[in-house]
């Protein structure tokens, strides 16, 4: 442990262990932040914190070789939510096989937003079971 805290731990695990902190209410950060906002707005930055906490999951199935299934973009509503300067979306996706569109909210990149008709990549989600979390439009960058 060095004088200031933590040895070793990176700015992005230092960040990731505040944003849990803020989300869930705990520690000194969640604390100042669910009593200086509101309800809605607490719900809203728990949500943000949850999408961007998606995308990193979807990082780590991927890498260990997670299958992937394609989906066909329905449509898409703006939560105007940002992570990073990216939007927070809702998008409707229909899958192959399935009678009903599915919702799956995620942080798109504000340069590759997906359009009604895009085909895009999910992968299940191992924490809810029948859910699946937005892995992309399968081209790499």
């Amino acid at each position: 442990m060095g004088i200031f805290g933590k040895r070793g731990a990176s700015r992005e695990e230092r960040a990731a262990e505040i944003a849990d902190k803020v989300a869930s209410g705990k520690g000194f950060y969640g604390r100042a932040t669910r009593a200086v906002l509101g309800r809605e707005d607490f719900a809203s930055v728990q949500q943000a914190v949850g999408a961007y906490r998606s995308v990193q999951e979807v990082q780590r199935l991927l890498a260990a070789g997670a299958p992937t299934v394609p989906a066909v973009v329905v449509s898409l509503a703006d939560t105007g939510q940002l992570v990073n300067h990216d939007p927070v979306v809702d998008l409707l996706l229909q899958t192959p096989g399935s009678p009903a569109p599915i919702t799956v909210r995620t942080v798109v990149s504000k340069l590759r937003i997906p359009r009604p008709g895009d085909q895009v990549a999910l992968t299940p989600d191992p924490a809810h079971p029948g859910g699946y979390l937005y892995a992309g439009d399968g081209v790499t960058p």
